[in-house]
């Protein structure tokens, strides 16, 4: 997938992943009670600092804090802009 968003500097593109629908006892959670989900898929990187090259590269899920990045709305998906200092982990 092409995302045509081209982060500057150390800021990366992801994209969320779906919200649990249910509990592991099989308990279904109303959407007023979802959590925000804390990984996805980097979908465009930008190009880095020269001292500082970035480690993550499209294609990468990642794990970051539960309140990183900016949220926007792009072509009708959510996208979060974060620096990569706010990614936790690549899976």
């Amino acid at each position: 997938m092409a995302l045509s968003i081209k982060p500057i500097g150390d800021r990366v593109v992801v994209e969320a992943a779906p919200a649990e629908e249910k509990t592991a006892s099989g308990i279904y959670i109303p959407d007023t009670a979802k959590e925000k989900p804390s990984q996805g898929t980097v979908v465009a990187v930008g190009t880095g600092k020269p001292e500082e090259p970035l480690t993550v590269k499209v294609g990468d899920n990642v794990l970051y804090g539960k309140y990183a990045g900016t949220e926007i709305t792009y072509e009708g998906k959510e996208y979060l802009i974060m620096r990569e200092s706010d990614i936790y982990a690549v899976l």
